[in-house]
């Protein structure tokens, strides 16, 4: 991005969808419902172990899914560490990863991008920030997005409680490292 300025930012960026499929299945899975009735998981910061899978905006068959499972516990304890290492499981247990879900997801984050959402949902793609929710404008991180169907947009004033500020925190500033380690070749053009 930093070496195609003629390319406009809105046109990059990275993965973050097979994260929130995997979030889906985990809670379709402990509230006995279909994944597609799993809607409204963003994932926020890195594709990495320090993702932010985020529960409490998420929606089971319509209603907040903090409504529907009603397991603090699970949510922090075994949801989150899940969603955060699955990629790291499937590659130990198979010995390499999931080009299949990985193929999947990035179908789903073109859809995501080019058709419109539908109304008050959302999905999770890294992008460059814009400055939202206090993440440093330009850093490419995981947010949640709606499309018209012609342009995409960060979704705004999701309510983020203490937690979720936490873990988020935790995710960017791994994300700021990252560009810090490579600034030398961002500032080469």
């Amino acid at each position: 991005m930093h070496n195609a300025p003629d390319i406009p930012q809105n046109r990059f960026f990275a993965l973050t969808r097979l994260d929130e499929n995997r979030a889906r299945a985990q809670i379709a899975r402990k509230a006995g419902v279909p994944v597609a009735g799993v809607t409204n998981v963003a994932i926020w910061g890195n594709h990495s172990s320090t993702l932010y899978a985020d529960f409490y905006n998420a929606r089971i068959n319509g209603k907040p899914a903090p409504e529907v499972i009603r397991d603090e516990h699970w949510v922090r304890e075994e949801f989150l560490p899940t969603v955060q290492q699955r990629g790291a499981a499937i590659i130990h247990a198979r010995g390499s990863s999931s080009a299949a879900s990985a193929a999947n997801a990035i179908i789903d984050t073109v859809r995501s991008i080019i058709m419109p959402s539908p109304h008050g949902e959302w999905h999770s793609v890294a992008v460059c920030s814009d400055g939202s929710y206090g993440i440093d404008a330009g850093l490419i991180c995981s947010f949640p997005i709606y499309s018209d169907g012609h342009a995409w947009q960060i979704v705004q004033g999701l309510p983020l409680n203490d937690f979720a500020r936490e873990r988020i925190a935790i995710s960017v500033a791994e994300l700021r490292e990252e560009r810090d380690a490579v600034r030398e070749l961002l500032s080469r053009t």
